[in-house]
């Protein structure tokens, strides 16, 4: 299966770090002083995105994998000067295209001082009508903190919500109280956000499809733009995997996908990636970039980047990170090159995600009967089925 940005706020949701490289694809190199990223090469004239790691989050999910820590806030002043200082030193080297989108992932972006993070953001420079989202956990924000985003530039709102049932939010290791995304929605529409996204996770320990109903019932009257609904997986090293009970169970997940799909869509939101639904005009931009395997740039500990078939990743640890760039060094950590049938074959695997999906001769005629109910086929090109989505890499692993 192809990876796939995935990640938002403290957990697995919408957008944040774009794919690691999978094991083994590639060249691989370690960077010297100067990283390859930091010469010129960009394509100036192709959308160009920026993501912006926030590490720090007040507590650890149980599913949680992702480069946060819950023990370095005492870090946060210095980091936050880092990522100036990057952005700053990146610019003024030159040869950085104008971001067509911005996302700031994490980690939850919204412990962090929300002036400070503007001042972060004002570093990087724009296209017009560029798209700028800032992950938030519902708990952290306010109507003076989500108006200093607005007019800070901030175009959109992404709120880690997972569940509306307090029970299956404890069964997943987090601590918002449901109440505080209604409150946290209607204070962004009060200040004037007009698109905002709703993460959601479905499949954890014990939660039942009625209360996966109450959730999306829930999600639904707040009348979201946009909405991230994803099944919960188990990565290694996490609370989660330690207690194989809690492990998700693959049909009870289909069923809660199903049942999204036509709670969603009954809602008018449309379907154009496996995890996510938007109506008119409010698709995430930015995932879209990394789903066409655009061009972008990672600032922040652990932040990946692409360009042209080379992807590399910075530093693991927030005080790497602020070390490397105090001392004018390299943040990258280690890279990889794809080779042109590699990135052929994943931006197939990306493609059929979407409601792009790919051209009929990217699966042979047998295999098109192999999968047959799992694909359709419209103007030349074929196209996930809602089955198909529960199977995808039955159908990726044939593309060719």
């Amino acid at each position: 299966m192809a990876t796939s940005p995935v990640a938002e706020g403290d957990g697995r949701t919408e957008s944040t770090l774009p794919p690691s490289p999978p094991p083994g694809a590639g060249a691989s190199s370690r960077p010297g002083a100067l990283a390859a990223d930091e010469a010129s090469g960009w394509d100036v004239e192709a959308d160009f995105g920026v993501y912006v790691h926030i590490p720090f989050c007040a507590r650890r999910c149980d599913y949680c994998a992702f480069a946060t820590w819950t023990d370095r806030h005492h870090l946060t002043d210095a980091y936050l000067a880092a990522l100036r200082a990057d952005l700053t030193r990146r610019r003024e080297r030159g040869g950085l295209p104008l971001a067509s989108s911005v996302f700031v992932g994490g980690g939850t972006p919204s412990l962090v001082p929300a002036a400070d993070l503007v001042a972060v953001l004002h570093e990087i420079e724009l296209q017009p009508g560029a798209e700028v989202s800032v992950e938030c956990n519902p708990d952290t924000v306010d109507e003076a903190s989500l108006a200093t985003y607005l007019e800070g530039g901030v175009t959109r709102l992404s709120f880690g919500v997972q569940s509306m049932v307090p029970e299956v939010l404890t069964s997943l290791g987090r601590t918002h109280d449901p109440e505080n995304v209604e409150r946290a929605v209607t204070a962004a529409r009060r200040v004037g956000f007009e698109t905002l996204n709703l993460d959601l996770i479905y499949g954890a320990h014990g939660e039942t499809l009625e209360q996966w109903q109450r959730t999306l019932d829930a999600a639904m009257s707040l009348d979201p733009p946009h909405v991230s609904a994803y099944a919960l997986t188990v990565e290694p090293g996490t609370p989660l995997a330690a207690d194989p009970t809690r492990a998700p169970d693959d049909d009870d997940q289909a069923d809660k996908y199903a049942l999204a799909t036509e709670v969603l869509g009954a809602a008018g939101l449309e379907w154009y990636e496996i995890s996510n639904w938007a109506r008119p005009g409010h698709r995430c931009r930015h995932n879209e970039l990394y789903w066409a395997q655009g061009d972008y740039l990672g600032v922040g500990c652990a932040a990946h980047s692409h360009r042209a078939g080379r992807r590399w990743w910075n530093l693991r640890t927030p005080d790497r990170y602020i070390a490397a760039v105090e001392a004018g060094t390299s943040t990258e950590a280690a890279s990889e090159v794809l080779g042109d049938e590699e990135r052929r074959i994943e931006g197939l695997q990306l493609a059929l995600r979407t409601e792009v999906g790919v051209p009929v001769d990217a699966l042979s005629a047998h295999d098109r009967e192999l999968v047959d109910g799992l694909v359709d086929e419209d103007h030349e090109r074929l196209h996930l089925t809602p089955a198909g989505r529960l199977l995808a890499n039955e159908v990726a692993v044939r593309l060719r």
